[in-house]
């Protein structure tokens, strides 16, 4: 025990000594924030304007509050996956510079060294994206803050569960890199392409049919509504106590997908919660087996 608490605290230190991998995974959440907030914030206020029948006049705080909780649910949907991407570039430049292979030499065991980047990795992306969530949350109460304690709460619950899922995934996929190359290009491709298929970028209410039932499968989804529905219940409420009618509300929040359909039903957030718990255990197996079964080499 006492090998691994050594080996993870030297990993976490290596990983915020290395400025470009630190800065790295610093930077996604912060280019996001700035991002959503310079293109998409107009954007999705003209949506949720237009979803909103004329008659009804919404308080301009109260649509700014819709705006910051959509901004900030996509904001950590992405940053968590993203980030423990990042976080693993350790392991695999350990590979590649040949420190891998000493550490497996010596008198540490594989499973040591592979539960140790594990841990290393998950505190790592915890400390950046609970940074983020910090960020998130003051730029929330400029906007607009309507979340209730419990809401801010299962928000940071989300982010807890996201970032477990988004370790085990990150480390499966490592697994199976040995060059710093391999990891910059997964981390380019799961920066573009995660955003799109967990409903961050574009809600997956926009899709075609045949492509929101593929993706009503997909556990970052569920990730991506748990966020939303935390994050923009407080206001969506306060939105129907002024007189928004319920049929407008539902539409709203279809339209970001605090409701996801599967086979024409709406799934309720503790099964999402659920799903995404399970999607995590998955992941976690996976990469045990991985690694039980690894077969002995002398070279990385």
């Amino acid at each position: 025990m006492k090998t691994i608490v050594y080996l993870t605290r030297r990993n976490v230190k290596l990983f915020f000594r290395d400025k470009a991998m630190f800065f790295t995974s610093l930077i996604t959440p912060l280019i996001l924030l700035v991002l959503y907030t310079t293109f998409l914030s107009n954007v999705y206020k003209d949506g949720f304007m237009a979803a909103i029948p004329n008659v009804f006049t919404p308080d301009e705080k109260l649509i700014d509050g819709l705006v910051a909780g959509q901004l900030i649910s996509s904001l950590l949907a992405v940053s968590c996956i993203t980030v423990s991407f990042c976080s693993n570039f350790l392991m695999v430049q350990d590979k590649s510079n040949g420190t891998y292979k000493d550490l497996n030499m010596s008198a540490i065991t594989p499973s040591q060294l592979s539960i140790s980047y594990y841990a290393a990795t998950l505190i790592s992306t915890f400390i950046v994206c609970y940074t983020a969530t910090a960020l998130s949350f003051v730029f929330v109460a400029f906007k607009g803050w309507y979340m209730s304690f419990i809401d801010a709460l299962l928000f940071m619950l989300d982010v807890f569960v996201l970032v477990l899922f988004g370790t085990a995934l990150s480390s499966i996929v490592s697994y199976f890199l040995s060059t710093q190359g391999q990891i910059s290009a997964v981390g380019s491709i799961v920066s573009s392409v995660y955003g799109f298929i967990c409903g961050a970028y574009m809600p997956i209410s926009s899709f075609g049919s045949g492509l929101r039932k593929v993706v009503s499968f997909l556990p970052g989804t569920y990730g991506t509504s748990l966020l939303r529905n935390h994050a923009m219940r407080g206001v969506l409420s306060e939105m129907e106590r002024d007189g928004l009618p319920l049929e407008v509300i539902k539409g709203l929040k279809d339209s970001v997908d605090c409701n996801i359909y599967c086979f024409n039903k709406a799934i309720p957030t503790s099964v999402m919660l659920l799903l995404l718990l399970g999607a995590v255990l998955l992941c976690v197996t996976v990469y045990v087996m991985l690694n039980v079964f690894k077969k002995p080499s002398k070279s990385i």
